[in-house]
């Protein structure tokens, strides 16, 4: 069958199935009007035969089983769907904006999908069914944000495991799928501009960078010289007394770019930001083959400032004869970032007979450019409270480049499938820049920086990620009839994932003493080649043989599935299945010469992975399903590196932890669903996990009152919860008047309860993240403490107007909830880290629009109505400490779309 035999076939199915019992009554004639046809990337019920003698638009139809009116509904799983409707309607300009719309699901920092209150380690993201790398080296799991919804076509959150996905399966598979051969040519162009309340127009900071910086690209300003690069290539310590001289570390220091680095400068008017896209697709007749060509092109210029309060806790201590906290740190800060995002997908396809062939191509490129300063206290450096003003600059280049092909091939009653990816990420972060200037009430009565003393200080870091991933697989599908329809699948699934990550971290020391009023100086005269060589400013690296500066990481997974789907009874389907797993993970430190050897990350595991989903018809409109599996989660690389990264999120320092173990997980849901009409739908589900050595955060304080996060694993964990979803459309033409003749009015609304144990005995022994060493479970989690990332209240709500046909016209109010979840295990004995995002309203309006025969669609957005702010804090009795708190403002845009 043609494609374009097909879309007739398949609209003149669509129509009998909605009422088949009339439309055997019915005339050519009399055919369903075409409102009720469902769009073309609805699903039609596979089990029809039509018989269609003398017309192709007549003859007797035959149908065999019910109707399912919904994807939702037709997948043998529990899924949710988000198509470019619901993409559109919330109009969020990456798909994690757009993710959090869905049931059961919330967003943290705005890029990571938390799936049922569990951590983004137990989210898994698919790119067309096919794996992806990350280009953070805090994470194994891709920020979402990394993909503008113009390259997405539709999305599926599958929160039952079937054993045709990956085993690393907790809350749910996100798998993304980009636009492939469009019906109909297609070309659009967006513009757009936005600004919040607390960026657009105000005070911010930056610093110069290099001349290409507005596109994303450093021009060469941040690269190493050439003869340290050199010294960093010999994997030796690069201080005074191995192969380099005093000298060499003054040419060092001299040699790279200070002034366009360092200095941070004030802009008392950020503008606002812009962004455009184009896109394009046609599909060309080819003999009998259908070519289809999609292509899309972006450009985003954003500024975020953040404005706030940052502190760490001293410990427990006796405030008034009861315990509090105090603040050892108490810091003020600014922060200003300039994100531009570049991104580009072409997608070639090819549809013959019954066959599939695609071809994708995806790039992105993200950058941040990031000016901070802060000033505040430090009590622990000395003995009285320290004055201190810092700064810190940063470049982030994140590029992801993936290329896949996947083949669909159809042969009767036999169905083979074949897919084969390799993905690159790079992170490649130059001249991250710190210092530190403290306030002298003695001699200067100014701040000052003599680049030794505490709180004094300059330092620069170099990092870079490499990530490559290798995927390929093949499924075999055979549907035949034994006296019940049944379809016997199997597969066959690699997966390669090579990374290489190095961080080296150096700090200006000078020879001698630097003299008053040279201490004076800000940051860029400072560290001026005069002074370099008047004073003997030597680049040195931070505690060279003790840390470990690279490694490499590698985790490779062989798997193979067998499952069966079959309608055991009228109206009662089963799909069940087994899955085989061996995986071998290692990281490997890499040291210095001359440095001790780290402690090296091996896991060699393999599991037998159970499945099974049961759904019951019981109703022309409603069935309930009962799933149950087994499955696990691994520890990410950056959790088993034993190397520090900074995260700017949170303004904190991680370090991973060798002795991790995988996690295991028993999952089991029941969910009943009731399809009240096209489109609409009441579900409730409650779900139950039982994890085995679940790896949580916890946060240390170490080296002057700094805080650290680790990772260790609980003994065990439970997690159950419940959701509720609805989604229903009231035509509005009873009101009367023109405008809500062709209107109706939309309410989605979905809750989630969720409630997490960690389960701890006397006898449970965990690793100590800071000495890698046996303790008491008991010494790092309380019995009964909830697990890290996890709210205990989701919330979406969505109210809107929309026109039903003709041009698209809406108007959407958002409200979206997540109750406060646990950010860090807290130190030595203190409350946790408990972050709170609270309650967001955004209102979004589009208009479609014909002018002068141009057809137009004008969008208007506006965010955080309700002006939340974030924080993260402790709480103890009376007291609290704010570790991380700032503003996040009103966010409003527009932007017009050229739709040719």
């Amino acid at each position: 069958m043609t494609k374009r035999t097909a879309i007739i076939t398949g609209l003149l199915l669509s129509s009998a199935l909605i009422s088949p019992a009339a439309f055997a009554q019915t005339t050519p004639a009399e055919e369903p009007a075409a409102e009720n046809i469902p769009s073309d990337d609805e699903p039609v019920d596979d089990n029809v035969d039509v018989s269609a003698p003398g017309s192709e638009f007549s003859g007797e139809i035959i149908v065999r089983g019910k109707y399912i009116p919904n994807p939702v509904r037709a997948t043998g799983e529990v899924v949710s769907v988000l198509g470019e409707a619901e993409i559109a309607r919330t109009a969020d300009g990456d798909i994690a904006g757009s993710l959090q719309r869905v049931t059961g699901l919330s967003v943290v920092g705005g890029r990571f999908v938390f799936v049922r209150g569990l951590g983004e380690r137990y989210s898994l993201a698919l790119l067309n069914g096919l794996p992806l790398p990350s280009p953070e080296p805090l994470r194994r799991v891709v920020p979402l944000d990394l993909f503008p919804t113009s390259v997405i076509a539709s999305t599926v959150v599958q929160k039952s495991y079937s054993v045709n996905y990956p085993g690393e399966f907790g809350g749910g598979v996100i798998n993304l799928t980009t636009k492939s051969t469009p019906d109909e040519p297609f070309l659009k162009i967006n513009f757009g501009v936005s600004g919040d309340s607390e960026t657009t127009g105000k005070l911010g900071y930056t610093y110069d960078g290099s001349d290409s910086d507005i596109i994303g690209f450093d021009s060469g300003v941040r690269d190493i010289p050439a003869g340290l690069a050199q010294a960093l290539a010999q994997n030796i310590p690069i201080s005074v007394g191995t192969t380099f001289t005093s000298k060499d570390l003054q040419d060092f220091a001299a040699s790279l770019n200070n002034a366009e680095t360092n200095l941070i400068q004030r802009n008392r008017d950020i503008p606002a930001n812009f962004s455009a896209d184009i896109s394009a697709g046609k599909t060309f007749d080819v003999g009998d083959a259908y070519i289809g060509v999609v292509a899309t092109a972006g450009f985003d210029n954003s500024w975020r400032t953040r404005g706030g309060v940052q502190q760490t806790s001293q410990g427990i201590v006796n405030i008034d004869g009861e315990p509090g906290l105090l603040p050892d740190q108490d810091f003020r800060f600014v922060t200003t970032e300039n994100r531009i995002v570049i991104n580009g997908l072409l997608g070639l396809s090819a549809e013959f007979g019954e066959h599939k062939i695609r071809f994708t191509n995806l790039y992105i490129h993200d950058t941040s450019k990031e000016a901070s300063i802060k000033s505040g206290i430090d009590s622990i450096n000395v003995s009285d409270d320290q004055l201190l003003n810092q700064g810190r600059t940063s470049w982030f280049e994140r590029q992801l480049f993936t290329t896949q092909f996947v083949g669909e091939f159809k042969f009767d009653e036999l169905s083979v499938d074949l897919r084969g990816s390799y993905a690159n990420s790079k992170r490649d972060a130059p001249y991250e820049r710190t210092y530190g200037y403290a306030y002298d009430d003695i001699i200067a009565q100014d701040y000052v920086n003599n680049l030794t003393s505490p709180g004094q200080s300059a330092r620069i870091r170099f990092s870079d990620l490499n990530d490559n991933v290798y995927g390929a697989g093949a499924d075999i599908s055979y549907e035949t009839d034994i006296g019940v329809p049944i379809i016997f699948s199997t597969g066959y699934s690699y997966y390669k994932n090579d990374r290489f990550a190095q961080r080296r971290d150096f700090r200006f020391v000078p020879v001698g003493n630097i003299p008053n009023p040279i201490d004076q100086e800000r940051i860029d005269f400072l560290l001026s080649d005069y002074n370099v060589y008047t004073y003997g400013l030597e680049l040195r690296e931070v505690a060279s043989q003790a840390s470990v500066p690279a490694y490499s990481a590698k985790l490779e997974v062989n798997a193979g599935y067998v499952s069966v789907e079959a309608e055991l009874a009228d109206g009662l389907r089963a799909n069940l299945g087994v899955r085989y797993e061996d995986a071998k993970q290692l990281v490997t430190p890499i040291t210095l010469i001359g440095g001790a050897p780290g402690v090296g990350a091996g896991l060699n595991n393999d599991y037998w992975l159970p499945a099974g989903t049961l759904t019951w018809n019981f109703a022309e409109d409603m069935q309930f399903r009962l799933a149950a599996s087994k499955t696990i989660a691994r520890p990410q690389f950056r959790e088993l590196a034993p190397q520090q990264f900074l995260d700017l999120e949170s303004d904190r320092t991680f370090v991973g932890n060798p002795l991790l173990t995988d996690s295991k997980l028993f999952n089991i849901e029941g969910r009943y669903e009731y399809y009240i009409g096209r489109g609409e739908r009441i579900t409730l589900a409650g779900f139950y996990k039982k994890i085995d050595n679940p790896i949580e955060n916890v946060a240390f304080v170490q080296g002057g009152g700094t805080l650290f996060t680790g990772f260790s694993n609980a003994p065990t964990a439970t997690l159950y919860g419940a959701e509720v979803e609805l989604v229903k459309y009231l035509p509005l033409y009873d009101l009367g008047g023109s405008f809500f003749a062709d209107r109706r009015l939309m309410l989605a609304a979905n809750y989630t309860y969720t409630k997490s144990k960690i389960k701890v005995n006397a006898d449970d022994i965990s690793i100590n993240p800071i000495t890698l060493t046996p303790v008491a479970s008991s010494n790092l989690f309380d019995d009964g403490d909830r697990l890290t990332g996890q709210s205990s209240h989701v919330g979406n709500f969505q109210f809107g107007l929309e026109r039903e046909d003709g041009p698209i016209s809406q108007q959407t109010i958002l409200l979206t909830y997540n109750s406060p979840r646990v950010t860090a295990r807290g130190p030595q004995g203190q409350p946790d880290l408990i972050e709170r995002t609270g309650w967001k309203l955004d209102v979004v309006l589009r208009e479609e629009m014909n002018i002068a025969g141009q057809d137009f669609e004008l969008k208007f957005e506006a965010r955080n109505l309700l002006g939340t702010d974030y924080s993260e804090s402790q709480t103890l009795g009376s007291t609290t400490i704010l570790n991380n708190a700032y503003a996040i403002g009103t966010r409003f845009s527009m932007s017009i779309g050229l739709n040719f």
